[in-house]
């Protein structure tokens, strides 16, 4: 009986605080901490192998990075999707291991082995239980060193790759998306995103060893360690066995950037039978480390960042032309695209253009207000916050880092930096990069159905879709 009255007595309790609550405001959030990093310990092996170690004790699990810089953008100009090749193709046999092999002994471990390039690198990717981490080592070796790119293998991904990117270039996004790069970074090695059939089909295995032979060396090279570490003594050791006989070479230098001047221009890739006009508005943006990056990230953040965002509460929520609409900050290491997405109904495609264009001139004209500024930057500090929970987040992070050039510190003042931006900041920032009259306008659609009110915005370039 005594202990029913105690519960009667906490739960009146319970009910009397709950109705004193004002509940007609949104409870405070609390203070975003700053992100402090585990421990770090950085050092070079002779042959110029970066080693990056990071201590994270919490689980009995290692995570693994092999970053070299040699990305898409080092493809040969009639090669492009070489780099692409070489990742997709690395764990598919060595001198020693069949590309079963290779798969079951990275099962075996308790994690996983591949590899994928993007723009700026070309990272090997692994993950083992703690216990396993020397044999992962051996692993992430053998493929980055002495993959043989057999030509069974060889054949049957150039099939493969040659139906998928068929599939790809029947979707309208991947044409806006193609057609802008190369409008936004002409003929640098930043406009193409992947490979043509014609590069697909000159694949073989020279091409793509000559490729790993000249930019998939250690002193082009960081290899990152996230996780449950065994003592560093050991542990050097043991990456010294594995990589330290692997001879240096002299490394190309990166192509040149020869980007041409943003200017307004209206390209419409011609579509036939598209029921939507995919419309992407863009132009060249500022790297991560410039001063503007903040700024403009944040201002990104408030025009399409998310379901919050102007351009998605307004183009699709209040004016209903679409079912998307949001805006992208893609940041590569020596060049950068702002841009303005979304896909509309051709009926639509005038009041829709003209709607992305006014949010994107109210970026560059009026100053944020600072309740919609203060929430988006709590968006983002904690969003950020928790893409670090996790060894695979974190250590993607300190690999981007290592990609893109950034300091040591990026990582631990990113949130801080958030929080510094004020609005005077952002409206200089979209002033330069997202007032539209100085951004290209792509559309992918029926230029039988649209063309006529695209050129109610000036004139007009039409492609056909390949």
């Amino acid at each position: 009986m005594l202990a029913r009255a105690f519960a009667v007595i906490a739960l009146t309790t319970s009910m009397l605080a709950a109705q004193n609550l004002d509940r007609t405001k949104a409870p405070a959030s609390p203070p975003i901490p700053a992100f402090k990093l585990p421990p770090v310990y950085e050092t070079k092996l002779p042959n110029g192998l970066s080693v990056v170690l990071v201590e994270d004790a919490r689980f009995p699990l290692v995570t693994a990075r092999l970053n070299f810089q040699a990305g898409l953008k080092f493809d040969p100009k009639d090669m492009p999707g070489l780099a692409e090749a070489v990742a997709s193709l690395l764990n598919e046999g060595t001198k020693t291991r069949t590309a079963r092999q290779i798969s079951e002994d990275s099962d075996a471990l308790g994690g996983s082995l591949g590899a994928s390039a993007g723009p700026d690198a070309l990272t090997v990717t692994g993950s083992a239980l703690a216990e396993n981490l020397a044999k992962l080592l051996v692993l992430m070796a053998d493929i980055s060193i002495h993959a043989t790119f057999p030509q069974n293998e060889v054949n049957l991904h150039k099939q493969n790759r040659l139906q998928s990117l068929q599939a790809e270039r029947s979707q309208p996004a991947f044409l806006a998306e193609e057609k802008i790069l190369q409008v936004v970074y002409g003929s640098s090695s930043y406009a193409h995103i992947g490979p043509t059939a014609e590069s697909i089909q000159k694949l073989d295995a020279k091409a793509l060893a000559t490729y790993r032979d000249t930019y998939l060396v250690p002193n082009n090279a960081t290899l990152l360690l996230l996780g449950k570490l065994p003592a560093r003594a050991e542990l050097m050791q043991t990456i010294a066995q594995q990589f330290g006989a692997w001879p240096r070479k002299d490394i190309p230098a990166a192509p040149k950037m020869d980007l041409p001047a943003p200017r307004r221009q209206i390209v419409l890739v011609d579509r036939p039978g598209s029921v939507q006009a995919d419309i992407h508005v863009g132009r060249l943006g500022p790297t991560r480390v410039t001063s503007e990056y903040f700024p403009l990230t944040v201002g990104n953040n408030i025009l399409g960042g998310g379901t919050n965002s102007r351009m998605f509460k307004d183009i699709r929520e209040r004016d209903g032309y679409a079912y998307d609409a949001h805006s992208e900050y893609g940041t590569n290491r020596d060049a950068a695209l702002i841009s303005a997405v979304t896909e509309v109904r051709n009926e639509v495609i005038e009041p829709a253009l003209q709607a992305v264009l006014a949010e994107m001139d109210k970026m560059a004209t009026t100053p944020v207000p600072t309740d919609e500024l203060s929430n988006v930057k709590n968006y983002m500090a904690g969003l950020y916050l928790l893409r670090l929970e996790t060894q695979d987040g974190l250590a993607s992070q300190l690999n981007n880092m290592k990609t893109l050039g950034l300091p040591n510190d990026y990582l631990e003042t990113y949130t801080t930096r958030v929080r510094s931006v004020e609005p005077d900041q952002i409206l200089a920032a979209a002033k330069k990069y997202l007032a539209p009259g100085q951004a290209a306008v792509i559309v992918v659609g029926d230029a039988a159905k649209i063309g006529e009110a695209l050129k109610k915005f000036g004139d007009v370039t039409v492609t056909k879709a390949n």
